[in-house]
């Protein structure tokens, strides 16, 4: 239901972009879309991103991206992402989830509290055991995982000043 409602309100951003385009400048095009799009697509996403209809959201970030820039429907927008320096809505979940668990440390055990031996993993984020699927999803379990997979020197400097 969530996802219905930030649809609509990115349709409408899409129109709003259209129609200001022939007027303003390129980085008056990026500054709007963060200011308008960005700004509804991010909220909530720890909880939504996952889900597939992340996937039409996705569709309607490329194509406000294909808006800004002038391509037609068919170009790819791998390139153009990287040109916008603009995140993904894929990569912006996980960069969210990661900023959920790196500021909301507390909420988390390492694996050392968990046993006393000395091991590879001793240092990581402890994976809860759960058999349910819609809770290995979550942002708990997931944001643990993807948290995990970083390399020490990332996990190891202070993240909250991002």
């Amino acid at each position: 239901m969530h996802i219905e409602k930030i649809l609509t309100k990115l349709s409408s951003a899409c129109y709003a972009m259209r129609s200001v385009k022939p007027y303003v400048s390129q980085q008056m095009l990026k500054i709007i879309c963060y200011s308008y799009f960005h700004s509804i697509m991010s909220y909530g996403i720890i909880f939504w991103g996952h889900l597939a209809g992340g996937i039409r959201v996705f569709k309607l970030q490329k194509g406000i991206i294909r808006i800004m820039t002038g391509h037609s429907s068919r170009d790819s927008c791998r390139q153009l992402f990287i040109d916008l320096k603009i995140l993904p809505q894929p990569s912006l979940y996980i960069y969210h989830l990661i900023l959920f668990v790196n500021k909301n440390n507390d909420l988390f055990t390492t694996n050392n509290k968990i046993h006393n031996y000395c091991t590879r993993q001793c240092c990581n984020l402890h994976q809860p055991a759960v058999n349910l699927a819609q809770f290995q999803k979550g942002v708990l379990c997931k944001g643990v995982k993807i948290y995990n997979s970083l390399p020490t020197y990332i996990t190891k400097t202070n993240l909250k000043q991002f």
